[in-house]
């Protein structure tokens, strides 16, 4: 009777546990859809979770909208292919990567307004504020290297040769900037300090890595890939730890320091939401979101993941030139998609 009755228990102690994370897991929803239309494709999102501010890339321009109310603040405008942005701690200045340019553009947080563009590599894609040296880091994805701007002077003085086309970076905080290298499917480590690679090290069966998050306190790395995989790396020792499943095609991660949860934006038209207290990662939830809507933001004051999405009009015939066509974004269909618990 003693062992049944241990058995039962146990039993009833699993399935609380399932329930608990289930009901953990399934919390996340679609809230909302914030209409921004317009025409021109998109990159990368940013929070500025202090202000309410979302900035978002669209083309030529920088969309800039209210978190509390969805609504538009304003735009930055005379850009030529936006990808990334940054933002300075003095609460005062951004940085946008314009790819299109080449550029750096540095820019007023309250009016909007462009102050400087800076030459940088050729086309600058993902971006990261380094505090400790106060320095800008812009990778450049066809020149496969890394501009190095002085934010106090706005002058590049570093440009660091990379063994591959960068991707998203990460700033630790304490003098270290991670980077993915796609075509490599390695993450490279650079000294903020020296301006110099640090060391490598391979993300075996996380193909063409392109989204990085990161917890800073445990020091994990967080790379989504190809293949409905994400690479998870501990930095302190320079390796990958784990595998977790992911959707298909992501291109943004994210990291909740509070929930110690990990996302991935997935153009298949979902989020996937990975526990990363968990051994193994486990994904707790997928989120069915918009097809196409693989970048996203996250702000950790509301824990909403916001999303850039539109909708698709026919796939055009395929030519010499253009062998593999994508679809035409119909106008005015661009969106943000909230999702909230």
């Amino acid at each position: 009777m003693r062992s049944i009755k241990v058995g039962i228990v146990a039993s009833l102690m699993a399935c609380l546990q399932t329930v608990a994370v289930a009901a953990m897991g399934q919390s996340y929803r679609v809230s909302d859809h914030w209409t921004i239309g317009g025409e021109g494709g998109w990159d990368y999102l940013l929070s500025d979770d202090a202000a309410h501010r979302l900035y978002v890339t669209h083309g030529p321009r920088v969309e800039v909208l209210d978190t509390t109310t969805g609504k538009p603040l304003g735009a930055i405008t005379g850009l030529k292919g936006t990808h990334g942005f940054a933002l300075n701690p003095d609460g005062r200045t951004g940085y946008i990567s314009d790819g299109g340019a080449n550029q750096i553009v540095v820019f007023d947080r309250s009016s909007l307004s462009i102050k400087q563009s800076v030459t940088a590599g050729t086309n600058p894609d993902g971006i990261t504020f380094e505090p400790v040296t106060g320095t800008v880091w812009a990778f450049n994805g066809r020149s496969k290297s890394v501009s190095v701007m002085n934010a106090a002077s706005n002058t590049v003085v570093a440009t660091i040769v990379l063994p591959g086309k960068p991707e998203f970076p990460q700033a630790d905080g304490k003098g270290k900037v991670f980077v993915n290298i796609e075509d490599k499917s390695e993450i490279v480590e650079l000294d903020a300090k020296a301006r110099t690679i640090v060391r490598s090290w391979p993300l075996n069966g996380c193909e063409s890595p392109s989204g990085m998050a990161i917890d800073r306190e445990l020091h994990r790395l967080f790379s989504v890939c190809d293949g409905g995989k994400m690479g998870i790396s501990d930095y302190a020792a320079g390796k990958l730890i784990a595998l977790a499943a992911i959707g298909d095609s992501p291109d943004a991660a994210a990291f909740d320091p509070k929930s110690k949860l990990a996302f991935s934006s997935n153009g298949e038209g979902s989020l996937t939401i990975v526990d990363t207290k968990k051994a193994g990662f486990p994904v707790l939830q997928t989120v069915a979101t918009v097809k196409g809507a693989r970048t996203m933001a996250y702000d950790a004051t509301t824990g909403r993941a916001y999303l850039s999405a539109a909708k698709y009009g026919p796939v055009p015939a395929a030519t010499a030139a253009i062998p593999h066509p994508r679809p035409v974004v119909l106008p005015g269909s661009f969106e943000i998609v909230v999702v909230s618990r």
